[in-house]
């Protein structure tokens, strides 16, 4: 008999998806709904990519990086003024985690098997009371199977790029259209055809095509889906 104490008891919901989706978006705003805890699966593979680079890893070398995934310090937390802050060994790397450099390595390092298991626990402690909001691209068909709610964000490669040119132009940093759809459509190539934990929609995922939808669209979506599984 299964202990209303044991992880499985506690309720998950899942936001899987390529970049540029909005799955961070999305995954915020159901937390802050639910008033649930989040996990950003993608921040612990980019976290991961900030030490290789420190330490002068890189990374192809599958074993160094999964050994430095298992002591890292990692801390989620917010400033005074309720902004997301990021540190790693006690140092603020929020900004540098958001960096294109940084989510290549992160892209090229996740592929390793021995890494994704370095890490995969520690998605799973995530898991605590009231609940959790986990986004990424394995959340639904690996870290938590058993999710009572799983959500497949997709967009077309251009919508996506377009995103990412705003995102990069509020940090003060200039980027051409057609080399962020190069990028991305090399990421999504890397992602979905990994060996372990291909990027894929989970069999009773429900996908919501993004490409041509406001943030408050999606968001009344997903509000009808909530309310049909339980969650208000």
């Amino acid at each position: 008999m299964t202990s209303i104490t044991e992880p499985v008891a506690i309720p998950v919901i899942t936001v899987d998806g390529p970049g540029g989706v909005g799955k961070g978006t999305v995954a915020r705003w159901i937390s802050k709904r639910l008033m649930f805890n989040r996990l950003d699966s993608g921040a612990l593979y980019r976290l991961a990519a900030i030490a290789a680079l420190d330490r002068g890893i890189g990374p192809d070398a599958a074993d160094r990086i999964a050994a430095l995934c298992h002591g890292l310090s990692i801390n989620f937390g917010e400033d005074a003024d309720g902004h997301e802050r990021i540190t790693l060994d006690s140092i603020d790397v929020t900004q540098r985690l958001r960096l294109e450099a940084t989510g290549e390595v992160a892209s090229h390092l996740s592929v390793w098997p021995a890494v994704r298991n370095a890490l995969l626990q520690r998605q799973r402690n995530f898991r605590q009371r009231p609940g959790l909001v986990a986004d990424g691209r394995d959340m639904g068909t690996v870290v938590f199977t058993d999710a009572r709610l799983k959500l497949f964000l997709d967009a077309d490669v251009r919508a996506r790029a377009l995103r990412r040119q705003r995102q990069l132009s509020e940090s003060g940093i200039a980027a051409r259209i057609d080399d962020l759809c190069v990028q991305i459509a090399a990421r999504d190539a890397r992602d979905r055809n990994r060996i372990v934990a291909p990027l894929r929609a989970a069999n009773d995922a429900i996908t919501i095509d993004t490409s041509n939808l406001s943030v408050a669209e999606v968001e009344e979506r997903v509000e009808t889906l909530l309310a049909v599984h339980g969650f208000t």
